[in-house]
């Protein structure tokens, strides 16, 4: 597509032209919910996407990132193309608060070439590598509590997409690929990078003309970004280790602010130990010495240096609360907190510690303030405050469907429905508990599974008469519940549950 840009007017006038011109709409996507706009941004270097716009993700009111590949010779395309649909649908799998979610993704075929579009989340308030200039401009430190909680979030991340099935490994963490919140929050991208780079790489040995349109430029080739990378990057040997080395730079950088590269466009290895050295914490400095050893087999896991000293700290019931809340928050109603905290009386005692030889400490409900309350909860949502000592390792998120009335979902259903996942693990228990209203019109069904890694699920839903034990088995497994291999055996369960209940129901209504 050709698009002549009309000449701008000097001042305010040519500015809002500008403006207007970069928000035109100049595509669309085949489902009609995400529109391409003309202003190009860069959120990370990844290899073979042709271009990044800003776009619109017209369901949800928010703005996107959308990306595409260009395959000039539709051959090559062709050659990858089921290889190619794996990796992204793999992709879509990847859910985690610390990580820009990757939305969607189609194909599009010409008669000589092929694109591949997909979408991710638009990071708009800017890398870590530029709020990390920013505070150095201004002549201030690193907060050391902050350094703990954006490297655990990190950590965090990382440690999820090495513990997926199969693992997925980075491949291109730096300070520009790390975003950073208003509110703290960290978020990885570049996610795909490793990926896109094993997909050219399959390409250009079969067609080595220019495969992917642009130059295949991994992150690497970036010199004031090479030291990111530990000594066996791109080598057959490499793993997640070199994610544990990129993430001790970022972690040194973080601290240090920049580490100095006197002068020369690399940094030097000196340069970074020099930088260690410069901490004064020495839990800090080994913490961060740990992760760029020599050594791959050397290095730690990311979810070992969660648990070092410098960063592991025991949870806070109040963090383990909020945990417990927002995780179960489909079972409860809607603004349960607030109405909660409308009822306590705001002189009644919460809490009172008693001590012997002084006088005791009582918590009143009036020093919990619900504003602060509220936020809190919602940082923990968001993923500013993880569990790193008992974060599941593939987090499920909990689909609408199964928190609202069969009512309510008739109209809950998504025009454009994301894929699911699929369940591994196997039900080694179950037990559920069935309660019919007055009416008999429906029966509330509230089902507890307890997996084979020890993790215990609990569901909740509505069942009217005309469901079926094997409609609801089924259901379950199309929303990654359970495994397909249980859907059998679940079935019948709920089958001779739901008959022991109406023969109790019926027996009851005989005697009275």
């Amino acid at each position: 597509m050709t698009m002549s840009v009309p000449e701008r007017n000097s001042g305010s006038e040519g500015k809002e032209e500008e403006s207007e011109d970069e928000s035109e709409i100049v595509e669309e996507s085949p489902c009609g919910r995400w529109q391409k706009r003309k202003e190009q941004i860069s959120q990370g270097n990844v290899p073979g996407v042709e271009s990044a716009s800003l776009a619109m993700d017209t369901e949800e009111g928010v703005e996107v990132v959308w990306n595409e590949v260009l395959f000039c010779d539709r051959k090559v395309f062709k050659a990858q193309e089921e290889k190619i649909k794996v990796m992204f649908e793999n992709l879509m799998q990847v859910e985690h608060p610390n990580i820009v979610k990757f939305h969607k993704y189609w194909l599009d075929m010409k008669e000589s070439r092929a694109r591949v579009i997909f979408i991710t989340e638009y990071m708009s308030s800017g890398s870590l590598k530029q709020f990390l200039k920013k505070t150095k401009k201004n002549h201030k430190t690193m907060n050391v509590k902050a350094w703990k909680r954006w490297c655990t979030q990190i950590l965090s991340a990382l440690s999820y997409l090495h513990s997926c099935e199969p693992p997925i490994i980075h491949g291109n963490l730096t300070c520009d690929t790390i975003f950073i919140q208003h509110n703290g929050l960290i978020k990885i991208g570049s996610v795909w990078h490793r990926l896109f780079v094993n997909a050219v790489r399959l390409a250009l040995p079969v067609f080595p003309e220019a495969s992917v349109h642009g130059k295949v430029r991994p992150s690497r080739e970036e010199q004031r970004n090479l030291h990111f990378f530990s000594p066996e990057y791109g080598s057959a040997e490499d793993d997640y280790a070199i994610d544990i080395f990129s993430f001790g730079i970022c972690a040194l950088e973080m601290a240090v602010l920049e580490i100095q590269a006197n002068g020369d466009a690399v940094v030097s290895k000196e340069a970074i130990t020099n930088a260690g050295q410069s901490l004064e914490d020495p839990l800090m400095r080994e913490f961060t010495q740990s992760c760029v050893r020599h050594e791959p087999k050397q290095r730690p896991t990311a979810h070992d240096l969660l648990f070092h000293r410098v960063l592991f700290e025991v949870h806070s019931l109040k963090l383990l609360a909020a945990h417990c809340l927002i995780s179960n928050q489909y079972l409860l109603p809607e603004n349960c907190v607030e109405e909660k905290t409308k009822s306590f009386d705001p002189n009644g005692l919460m809490a009172e510690i008693r001590h012997g030889d002084r006088p005791g400490v009582q918590l009143k409900y009036s020093h919990v303030s619900p504003l602060e309350l509220d936020k809190f909860l919602e940082d923990v949502k968001n993923g500013i405050y993880p569990l790193m000592n008992f974060a599941s390792s593939r987090p499920h998120p909990v689909p609408r469907a199964l928190s609202l009335s069969h009512e309510q979902v008739e109209t809950a259903k998504s025009p454009t429905p994301e894929p699911q996942e699929t369940e591994s693990r196997k039900v080694i228990q179950m037990h559920c508990n069935l309660e019919s209203n007055e009416e008999g019109t429906k029966t509330h069904l509230i089902l507890f599974l307890k997996m084979d890694d020890k993790l215990h699920r609990q569901l909740s839903c509505d069942i009217f008469p005309t469901d079926s034990s094997k409609d609801l088995a089924n259901e379950l497994v199309h929303y990654a519940f359970i495994s397909e291999e249980d859907c059998e055996k679940l079935a019948g369960f709920l089958e001779d549950a739901l008959t022991r209940h109406k023969g109790k129901a019926l027996s009851s209504g005989t005697t009275q």
